[in-house]
């Protein structure tokens, strides 16, 4: 779960920096609720990227821990 929730942060994230640094607005759903600078886009990307490395070394912890290695684990 967390690696799903750090993919649509990071979207939310990329979106409202590359929109409010080469357009002029932010996309997403961000800036129908909060009026953001860049650098918070920014952070949200980066926070994002954390919680879907986290959510992914997570499950190939938990794998590793049950014995689930090799070319057919998830």
């Amino acid at each position: 779960m967390r690696g799903f929730l750090g993919f649509i942060v990071m979207i939310q994230g990329v979106m409202g920096f590359i929109g409010q640094v080469f357009f002029d607005h932010a996309w997403g759903l961000l800036p129908h609720w909060f009026d953001l600078p860049s650098v918070a886009y920014a952070g949200l990307f980066a926070a994002g990227a954390a919680l879907a490395v986290w959510g992914d070394l997570d499950k190939k912890r938990k794998a590793r821990e049950r014995g689930e290695t090799g070319a057919g684990a998830l």
